[in-house]
């Protein structure tokens, strides 16, 4: 398994798998701990692994957690999706820096994204699933979501949104937020 820095996003990586494939399709392994722990990532720290389906144009996003975060690890383990990190650690050296990625189930590659960093994504294929291993147990009390099409963040979607959640639509933009949080 091949591990390639995000340059973008200070601390996130890609990890590529080396599929095999033959005339009945493919294998590859898709979480490997001493990969993991040769990039510095502690493999028990993840507990919970969630799998979200999607329809083509559908979008998931911009998602984050208050407190103390959350790491997870992304994969679109069937279709494809356009993903999306933007570090929004304001510590970090890549502070607002955004990153896009083409995700499938041809490639099986993941995707680690820091705690601190908003996520979202949208469907590209008729059938999406996107498996998430995340580092917390969920806690619905510190979602964030930031509006996806966020001027500041200018983020190239690149087709028409065909649904999303009632809370996506709603969401504010990060300015809002921040404002919000100042008071």
């Amino acid at each position: 398994m091949k591990v390639s820095p995000v340059p973008e996003i200070a601390g996130a990586c890609l990890f590529e798998p080396t599929p095999y494939a033959d005339e009945r399709g493919f294998f590859c392994r898709t979480f490997d701990v001493d990969v993991l722990r040769s990039v510095g990532l502690d493999p028990h720290a993840f507990v919970q692994d969630s799998v979200s389906r999607s329809v083509r144009g559908v979008l998931r996003g911009l998602h984050l957690r208050s407190g103390a975060g959350e790491a997870k690890l992304v994969r679109c383990s069937y279709g494809k999706i356009f993903d999306v990190v933007v570090d929004l650690r304001p510590d970090s050296p890549t502070y607002r820096n955004r990153a896009f990625f083409e995700l499938s189930g041809d490639t099986q590659v993941t995707l680690y994204i820091p705690s601190g960093c908003a996520h979202g994504f949208q469907a590209l294929t008729e059938t999406a699933d996107t498996s998430y291993r995340i580092d917390r147990p969920h806690d619905p009390s510190e979602d964030v979501t930031i509006a996806f099409d966020d001027p500041e963040f200018a983020i190239p979607w690149p087709l028409p949104v065909t649904s999303m959640s009632q809370r996506d639509r709603e969401a504010p933009r990060l300015a809002e937020i921040l404002e919000h949080k100042g008071r």
